[in-house]
Parts: structure tokens; C-alpha cells; sequence
């Protein structure tokens, strides 16, 4: 199995043969074996002829001239996508981009924004970065750039253009309310952390713990969150942890490894199986829980998938602890990210993955100990102006790795801006303070039953 590259956790009958009696084996010569290799092997290159003699027709007879790279990529993205919906190839920029979001910080401003009217509009400064620190404010509308209209650009052209090496300086053009003109703030990037754990302290003594994503800074800063939140509110206080991970997409297998490894003892967390025996891995937890035991609840969803379907799993099989929310999305495959030097990268779809007790989450997903689904609200309903169901999930995908016939469709991924109209968080802080009470919580090894 190829090392070199990092994992990523995005009833049918041909035929039959029937016989009046005993049929006995025939061995074959070693002749015939090479012969039917040869074959099979000439097939394959009257198959690549056939591509190139397409290629040259087009080149040749296509009614404008195409660009022969972009004839390329489109018939490799073809042959990939044919695959399964996780397995693309990636262009060089777009490789960048994504080991970008994998490594977790990039040289940039520190600016949460989005699109309004054509121009960039701030959603807000992070705390302690160079824009915060320039004086960019929440609700500025970024006109210009370097003295560049924004008009015209996509959201993540005027990104790309705002993120650059470090130290380097950039000149907003910023218009704000209550002032005639655009004010010109000069910022020097710096490097920037996506913030991927957020956390706070729910009813006094409840631990409350919000993974993004699974990027290389995701159990360093789950980490730090455990032990800021056990001093702040006390060791001897603490009821226990929320972990929600809804509509957390995934990420780095390693770091889910590492999360879920965090509070286990032992046992195993996950387990991965690629096309050859020789290639399944086992991942084991190591002695230490970071939690000394403290109840856990997992929150999810059905926006919740890959790694993060894996730790839920992990804390589930090992009955150390509770999963709440409704149905995850299902993805149970591994992609492995294959580097083509200066022409990009292939992700590749190369394992599925297992829970501790041998489940393929693979277009089923995990469902919850306790199962609460999350409703929208009227006014979301009609703001979005489209009839909202529940998630598909990995099951609706074309081209879906298939797993039996017990495939299950998602479930709802909405979660409501304010805590207060959360319902299922509500009965997390609920079950950890002990004014509800649910035979799946606290989760134990000697509970084997599920409650709804």
C-alpha cells in the first residue's frame, strides 16, 4: 500500500451455472495462465489506441481548436469520476488549495467574509490577527484591492488574492457606514490558523466542544480545549463533554485516530481494508484518557461524515460514549492522495473503513444511541424557498461504493444558530446534569441496548 501520501477520510446476479452432476476442477497449465495474461493485456492496449485515435479526431476535426492539457484533464476526470464520487484528479492550484485546508493555516489577513452586491463584505476580524489588529471591522464592504476593483471577481477569486506570503502587504479599499469614502487600510499578512475547535462552558458545568473538521491542527486544539475548559469550570464541578460534531465533512484519518484516541484506554478505534488482505491496518488506542473518564456525548447529524463518522463510531462501539442527533451521512471510504508532481494530485479511493465491532458505515452511516431529529423553523423553510428534507447521504450518490441492501438515507443537518432553539444540544446538557434520564446514558460496557 502506497505510503507516500496522505489519507483522507468529500443483491445483483450476472448470471448462474447449473450442472446434473459432480464437476471436478481442471488446473490449467502455466502456458494458459500467461496466455490469458497476454490477452488481457492486448485488450487493455486496443482500449488505449482506441482513446488516442479519439484524441487525434477531435484535435484535428473539432469544430474550434481545443486545448490538448484541457482534452486530457476532462478525460481523466471522466475515467476517475466513473469510479466513485470521492476519487478526482486535482489540478495544480486546486492541490494547493486543498493542502491548504489540510495543513490548517495560510499566509492571509484574518477576515471571515462573503459576497453582497458584488463587493466583499466582512463578516468579522479574527481576534488577534492583522486585520483585527489594522482596525477591519465587522460589516466593512471591501471595494478594492491593491487599487483593483472587487466588482467582477468570485468570492474565491478576491480570496486568492488576499491570502499571499507572509509579511507581504495589502491595500484595502474599505467602505463603511457612516463615512462619504472608502477608507484605504493597509494590512501585512500573517500566517493564520483556521479555527476548527470551538469551545465554551454550557449550564456551569458542562464541557462544550465544537470540531469543524479534522485538519493537522484539530486534536492539538481539542486538546488545549479540554484542559482550558477543566480549569475553568473545575475538575471536581465537571458533569462531562459535549463533543458535537454535526455537519463536520471529515478530514485527516490520523486526526480522528488521534480525537478518538484521546478518550479511550485501549481497545480499538478503527480499522481499514483495502482491495488485498495484506493491506487492512488496525489503529489502537493508547493508554490516557485526557477526560479521566467524564462522560461524553457525540452530537451528530446528518452532515456529519468520513472522520468524523469514525470517531463516533469508535466511542460508540467502545461504549465510551453516547451518540445523540439522527442519522450520519455514511461516507466509509478512504481516499489516499497520490502527488503528480507539478501536474497536480490524484485522490483516490483506496479502503473502506471499520468501526471496533466490524460495521462498514460505508452508505449507512451511524445511528445514534439516542435518536433526536432537529426541526427547521417556518421562516428558515421559506427564507431558502425550496421544500427541505433530510441529507441524502453517501446512499444517494451516483456511483456510490454499495454495501449490501440495508443502505439507509441520511437524515436533517440543520442546526440552529442560537442555543437556546437547539433542541438536541439541549438534551445533551440535560442528560449531563441529570434532570433527564436515558438508559444509553451514561454509555457503559455493560450497556448493550440502544434507546430511542
Amino acid at each position: 500500500m502506497m505510503r507516500r501520501a496522505s489519507f483522507f477520510v468529500f443483491g445483483v446476479a450476472a448470471g448462474a451455472l447449473v450442472a446434473m452432476g459432480a464437476v471436478q476442477p481442471r488446473l490449467l497449465p502455466d502456458s494458459l495462465f500467461g496466455m490469458a495474461a497476454e490477452a488481457a493485456s492486448s485488450d487493455t492496449y486496443r482500449q488505449l489506441n482506441l482513446f488516442g485515435d479519439v484524441f487525434e479526431r477531435v484535435r484535428s476535426d473539432y469544430v474550434e481548436s481545443p486545448e490538448d492539457a484541457k482534452l486530457i484533464e476532462s478525460a481523466i476526470n471522466g475515467m476517475l469520476q466513473s469510479l466513485d464520487p470521492h476519487s478526482s484528479y486535482m489540478d495544480a492550484k486546486n492541490h494547493r488549495d486543498m493542502q491548504v485546508q489540510t495543513k490548517g493555516e495560510f499566509g492571509g489577513l484574518g477576515i471571515e467574509v462573503t459576497m453582497e452586491d458584488g463587493v466583499v463584505k466582512v463578516v468579522a476580524p479574527m481576534e488577534g490577527t492583522p486585520a483585527a489588529r489594522a482596525g477591519v471591522l465587522a460589516g466593512d464592504l471591501i471595494v478594492k484591492l491593491d487599487g483593483d476593483q472587487v466588482q467582477g471577481l468570485s468570492l474565491n477569486e478576491a480570496v486568492d488574492k488576499m491570502r499571499g506570503p507572509v509579511n507581504t502587504p495589502i491595500t484595502l479599499s474599505i467602505v463603511r457606514k457612516g463615512t462619504e469614502k472608502p477608507i484605504d487600510i493597509k494590512v501585512v499578512r500573517d500566517t493564520i490558523k483556521i479555527q476548527v475547535v470551538r469551545s465554551r462552558v454550557e449550564a456551569d458545568d458542562v464541557a462544550y466542544i465544537r470540531i469543524n473538521s479534522f485538519n493537522e491542527q484539530t486534536f492539538d486544539s481539542m486538546k488545549k480545549a479540554v484542559e482550558d475548559l477543566t480549569k475553568q469550570i473545575g475538575e471536581d464541578k465537571l458533569k462531562g463533554y459535549v463533543i458535537d460534531l454535526r455537519n463536520n465533512p471529515g478530514g485527516l484519518l490520523d486526526q480522528a485516530i488521534a480525537v478518538s484516541d484521546a478518550f479511550l484506554d485501549r481497545g480499538e478505534i478503527v480499522s481499514t481494508r483495502g482491495r488485498n488482505a495484506e493491506e487492512t491496518q488496525r489503529f489502537n488506542a493508547r493508554s490516557g484518557d485526557i477526560t479521566k473518564g467524564k462522560p461524553i456525548i457525540v452530537l451528530v447529524n446528518g452532515g456529519s461524515a468520513s472522520a468524523s463518522e469514525i470517531v463516533a463510531g469508535a466511542l460508540q462501539d467502545q461504549k465510551r460514549g453516547t451518540v445523540l442527533g439522527s442519522r450520519t451521512f455514511g461516507k466509509g471510504s478512504v481516499q489516499t492522495i497520490i502527488p503528480l508532481g507539478s501536474n497536480g494530485a490524484l485522490r483516490l479511493t483506496t479502503a473502506r473503513y471499520y468501526t471496533p465491532s466490524g460495521r462498514s458505515i460505508q452508505a449507512k452511516g451511524i445511528e445514534p444511541d439516542i435518536v433526536l431529529v432537529q426541526d427547521m423553523p417556518d421562516e428558515v423553510k421559506e427564507k431558502l424557498g425550496a421544500p427541505v428534507g433530510p441529507s441524502k447521504g453517501e446512499a444517494s450518490l451516483r456511483g456510490h461504493l454499495k454495501n449490501g441492501e440495508e443502505e439507509q438515507s441520511g437524515s436533517p443537518s440543520y442546526v440552529p444558530p442560537e442555543s437556546k432553539d437547539d433542541t438536541q444540544l439541549k438534551l445533551a446538557i440535560e442528560l449531563m446534569k441529570g434532570s433527564v434520564k436515558n438508559a444509553a446514558f451514561p454509555a457503559s460496557p455493560d450497556k448493550t441496548s440502544r434507546a430511542n
